[in-house]
């Protein structure tokens, strides 16, 4: 199941870089994350300051 990005996101970005299959990206007005692309490796999860990704 891959990761979601909930409403606590602040789109400070820090995520983004962290993903290694590049399944995160800006969005209006918050991150979001491709389910086809995720693999549940929890590399978003620990960058996020506001604890806003969730498995």
């Amino acid at each position: 199941m891959a990761y979601k990005i909930t409403n606590e996101c602040i789109a400070c970005g820090a995520c983004e870089s962290e993903c290694p299959t590049d399944a995160i990206a800006s969005g209006d007005p918050i991150y979001t994350i491709d389910a086809e692309k995720c693999i549940d490796c929890g590399a978003c999860e620990g960058v996020c300051p506001t604890n806003a990704i969730e498995a």
